[in-house]
C-alpha cells in the first residue's frame, strides 16, 4: 500500500496508530481505517461530504521549537480563514510513544487535492483524509 514512499515503515506505523482527536461540542477521536459515526454527524451538521485532519507542526516529522510550531500553525489557520473554510481544532497524539501531541485542524469540506496541497505546502509527510463514508485514511505525501 505504501511501497513507493520515502517515509520509513516505523513512521508510517506511528501515523497509523496515532489518535486524531477533534475538539467539538462532543469531542471525538479519529483512527485510521476505523469508521467514525461522530465524524459522519459532523459532516452532516456542516453539510459537507469530506474533511481533512491537518497540521503544520514538525515538518517532515522533524521536531522544531514550540515557537516555530505555533507560528506555522497560525499560518495554516490564516490560510484556512483566507479560503473561507470551516474547521475544528484538534490534536494528533500517539498513545504510547514519546512524540509530542501536534495541534491540528479538522478542515470541513476540503477536497482531497486541496488537502494534499496544503499538507505539502506546510512540509507534512502525510495527512488524514475523511471521505463521505466516514472512514479516515492515511494519505502519504512523499
Amino acid at each position: 500500500m505504501f511501497l513507493k514512499s520515502v517515509i520509513d515503515a516505523a513512521t508510517i506505523k506511528a501515523y497509523q496508530d496515532t489518535e486524531y482527536r477533534v475538539q467539538s461540542d462532543t469531542p471525538f477521536t479519529l483512527q485510521i481505517g476505523t469508521l467514525n459515526d461522530a465524524l459522519l454527524a459532523i459532516h452532516n451538521l456542516y453539510r459537507v461530504e469530506c474533511s481533512a485532519f491537518l497540521t503544520a507542526w514538525n515538518p517532515f516529522s522533524q521536531i522544531v521549537s514550540e515557537t516555530e510550531n505555533n507560528t506555522r500553525q497560525l499560518q495554516l489557520e490564516n490560510e484556512l480563514g483566507r479560503r473561507g473554510l470551516k474547521y475544528l481544532p484538534g490534536i494528533g497524539q500517539h498513545s504510547s510513544n514519546n512524540w509530542p501531541g501536534e495541534e491540528s485542524f479538522l478542515v470541513l469540506g476540503l477536497n482531497l487535492q486541496a488537502a494534499k496541497k496544503l499538507g505539502e505546502h506546510f512540509g507534512q509527510n502525510a495527512i488524514v483524509w475523511c471521505g463521505a463514508d466516514g472512514l479516515p485514511e492515511l494519505i502519504l505525501l512523499r
